[in-house]
Formats: C-alpha cells, sequence, structure tokens
C-alpha cells in the first residue's frame, strides 16, 4: 500500500500560528483603534477646552448690560495643526441670544455643569469636534450667563488615530513573522531527534530487528515503545517462519524419499502384487508426511499463539470434548490392538480454547495408541480437583524411564521406541497448549508402576 504524502510539521505549525494570531492582531486591532480615536480626542479635547476658556476669560458686561467679547485670536491659533484643520467658534448669551462667531456652528444645550462638554457634529459638510463650555460674567450686582462654542474639524484627529493603528499594526505584523521564524527553528531542532530516528532505522540490516534505543522527546517515547514491541512480535513470527522452514524440510525429507523410492519400485515392478505392495508402502509414507506437516503447522500455529500472549478465553467442558475425542479414536486403537476406554462423567470446566485442547487430548491418546503396544489398556480421564482441573490419559505399556522423561518434553526428540512412526512432536505439542491455557504437563508411573500416565492440570477457570 502507497502512503500518501503528508503535510509538513512545520507548515501545520506555522499555519496554525499564522491563523491564530491574525485572528486575536484583528481584534488586538480593533482595540487599539478604538483606544488611539480615545487617546486622540483626549489630546485634541484638552486643547479645545483651553481655546474655549481663553475666549471665555475675554466676555464682559458692557455698561449697556449687554455682553461684550474681544476674540483673543491666540485661543483659536492654539488649534491649528499640520493638518490644517479648520477652526470656528461663537458665543451665545442668554437666553439662547447669539453673540458673535459662526452663527450656524452647531452647539450644545445648557447644562449646570461649569467643565467643557465635548460632541461630534458636521458643519458645512464636514466632520467636527466640539466643545461648549457655561460661564457667567458678573455686573457687580447679578450674574449672566452664557455660552462659548469651539469646534475644529477632525482631520489632525485622524491622522493620529491612524499613525498609531499603523504603528500598532507594523508591531503586532514584526511579532508575528519573529514568532514564525521562532517556530520554524525551534521545530526543525526538535525535529532533529526524529531525523536520527529515522537514519538509525533505515541503516539497519532488514534481519536486525532488536528494539531501537535512540534517545528521543518523551512525546514520540511511545511511538518507539509500539515500534519495539512490534519488532519483538515480527521476531517471533519470523522465528517461527524459520523453525517451521527448517523442520518440515528435516522431517519430510525421509517421507518424500521414502515415496519417491516407493514410486520408482512401482514402476520397475514386474507383477502387480509388487506394485501394489510399493503402493502400500508409499500410501503409509504419505500418511506419515501429512501427520508430520500436520504437527508442524500446529507447532507454528502454538509459536505464533505464544507470541500474542494468552487472550481472553471462555470456559469450555473437557469432558465432552475429552470423550468425544476418545470415541473417534477407538477404531484405530482397535486395529492396533489396544483396549481405549474414557472414565469420567459430569462436566469439568477449564478456561481454554476448544480446537486447541481438542488437538492436546487427541496427540495423547495418539501417542499412546503409538507406544503403549499391542494388547495394552489405555484410559483417559477427566475429573475436577479442589483449586481446577485434571485431564490424565494412562497406558500399562512400556512407559518411559524417569531418566528419559525430560528429554521427550523436547521437540523432535524420539529416545525411545527409535523405530515408531512418531516424530517426537506430540507431548511438546501438549506441554506448549497446556502452557497456553496456564496448565502443566506431568509425566508419572502408570498404576502398579506400570506404563506411563500423563497428567495435565488446569486452574479452576476465572469467575466474573
Amino acid at each position: 500500500m502507497t502512503l500518501l504524502p503528508s503535510s509538513s510539521l512545520r507548515r501545520q505549525l506555522l499555519f496554525w500560528l499564522l491563523v491564530s494570531t491574525a485572528v486575536i492582531g484583528a481584534l488586538a486591532l480593533v482595540d487599539t483603534y478604538r483606544e488611539a480615536v480615545k487617546t486622540a480626542n483626549l489630546v485634541s479635547d484638552r486643547v479645545l477646552a483651553g481655546s474655549a476658556l481663553a475666549i471665555a476669560e475675554r466676555v464682559v458686561v458692557a455698561e449697556n448690560g449687554s455682553l461684550e467679547v474681544d476674540i483673543p485670536y491666540v485661543a483659536l491659533e492654539m488649534l491649528t495643526s499640520a493638518a490644517q484643520d479648520r477652526v470656528f467658534y461663537r458665543v451665545d448669551g442668554p437666553p439662547g441670544k447669539f453673540i458673535t462667531g459662526y452663527k450656524g456652528l452647531p452647539t450644545i444645550a445648557q447644562t449646570d455643569s461649569q467643565l467643557a462638554v465635548f460632541d461630534n457634529a458636521t458643519f458645512r459638510g464636514e466632520r467636527i469636534r466640539i466643545a461648549v463650555l457655561q460661564r457667567s460674567a458678573s455686573t457687580g450686582i447679578n450674574s449672566v450667563p452664557f455660552a462659548v462654542t469651539v469646534a475644529e474639524t477632525t482631520i489632525a484627529r485622524r491622522q493620529l488615530t491612524q499613525a498609531i493603528l499603523l504603528r500598532s499594526a507594523l508591531r503586532l505584523a514584526l511579532m508575528i513573522a519573529g514568532a514564525a521564524t521562532i517556530v520554524w527553528i525551534a521545530v526543525t531542532l526538535s525535529l532533529r531527534p526524529l531525523y536520527r530516528l529515522g537514519d538509525a532505522i533505515a541503516e539497519r540490516n532488514p534481519d536486525d530487528l532488536h528494539p531501537i534505543e535512540q534517545i528521543v522527546p518523551a512525546e514520540v517515547q511511545g511511538l518507539v515503545e509500539t515500534v519495539n514491541s512490534f519488532m519483538v512480535r515480527l521476531q517471533s513470527a519470523l522465528d517461527a517462519l524459520r523453525n517451521f522452514s527448517g523442520n518440515a524440510s528435516h522431517q519430510l525429507r525421509t517421507p518424500l524419499a521414502i515415496i519417491r523410492t516407493q514410486l520408482a519400485l512401482a514402476g520397475r515392478a514386474t507383477t502387480l502384487a509388487e506394485a501394489q505392495d510399493a503402493a502400500r508402502k508409499g500410501d503409509i509414507a504419505v500418511a506419515h508426511a501429512e501427520r508430520i506437516l500436520a504437527q508442524l503447522l500446529l507447532m507454528a500455529k502454538l509459536d505464533a499463539a505464544g507470541s500474542k500472549g494468552r487472550q481472553a478465553l471462555s470456559p469450555i467442558d473437557i469432558t465432552a470434548i475429552s470423550q468425544e475425542i476418545t470415541a473417534d479414536r477407538v477404531p484405530a486403537a482397535s486395529a492396533a490392538g489396544i483396549d481405549l476406554g474414557f472414565d469420567g462423567s459430569g462436566p469439568v470446566l477449564v478456561q481454554a480454547e476448544p480446537l486447541l485442547f481438542g488437538e492436546l487430548v487427541r496427540n495423547l491418546v495418539e501417542n499412546a495408541i503409538l507406544y503403549a503396544g499391542a494388547g495394552a489398556e489405555v484410559t483417559v480421564r477427566t475429573r475436577s480437583t479442589g483449586d481446577g482441573a485434571l485431564l490424565e490419559v494412562e497406558d500399562d505399556g512400556p512407559g518411559i524411564p524417569k531418566e528419559r522423561r525430560e528429554l521427550v518434553r523436547q521437540r523432535f526428540a524420539r529416545e525411545h521406541h527409535r523405530d515408531a512412526p512418531g516424530m517426537g512432536l506430540g507431548l511438546p505439542i501438549v506441554e506448549e497448549i497446556a502452557q497456553l491455557f496456564g496448565g502443566t504437563l506431568s509425566l508419572k508411573d502408570g498404576a502398579g508402576s506400570n506404563g506411563l500416565l500423563v497428567e495435565v492440570s488446569f486452574p479452576a477457570p476465572a469467575t466474573s
């Protein structure tokens, strides 16, 4: 399967960094704009208020009781700026009587506040900022209220706001560019252990499956452990494959040679009897090869199951399975002159896999048929014990000497009955299956110290 190229981790991090900072930057610029407008108004409003106060201080009461004002043009000049803003003013007496200035200039209704009041308006098609200051002129007997309105266009304010916003945007852009550069460098440095890990794996020999010992960041340690676990399982699978192929080539060589020999003899036979005899011997060799292959495949399956560990199993009744397999082997036992029977009643539960347990019983029964000898009795038993279950296969044949019992538990060991058609895998298969289900295999003397008693004990099934 071809892996599709994925996007660069560097680019992904940069993309999300730029997107997130762009969103945050846009929100920050909106807030900066508001603050810039507020700052520009605060600075310019103070000048407006100062101009209005300077004009208000020049308002006096004439002899006829009317208000007169001598406009100090320096108060208006202080409003001029490089932006060439235009300045407007007006003075109103009571009750809203226009005294001087621009009569059409908008103003603000009188309030009780002695502080300047500010507002935005439009005058002659231009946006303006106005400041209104309420004061009173004294006649010595009473006081006459008046209002001074000073306004200017907002060109300078807008320019100041834009300058603040532009500088903030520039600083933000520099910050994003710096952060992107730092992330690029940081990711490059952080990925170096992964590059070294990839190089170390690429330089390995295909047969080298020992665990990776490369130092990697903590975030990648789990991946390395998973790869190491996979390589351990792969090594077990490869070992099982090598064992199977090696054992198959070694064990099948003899029966295949016999088959070829018998075919050659059948081809050179001069009589029908000779040809039939060669065919019979060849058929026996084929059956033997089939048994060898079946046992080798079972051993490979056991190797694979052992590398995976014990899986979740359900309780099974070993009495029913053992009784069925024993009944199936009665004809073969009778043909070999062996009395095969079963002893057991009632369900006996073991936590196991039915097919593999069946192979365990089948190997024990067939081993007994092969080695017990004609005239022997073979009994299969199942029973419950205080802490588990027991499977026994007992015969009264020649048995196995105590000093050789450990040897026959090894694969391909055939120290006893060298002329028997077995290949030394029966008991090893039984023991390995038993171990998969937590059981143990024991070889003992039969009743009266005659024959062999093969005993397989299993723990009690777990209760939920």
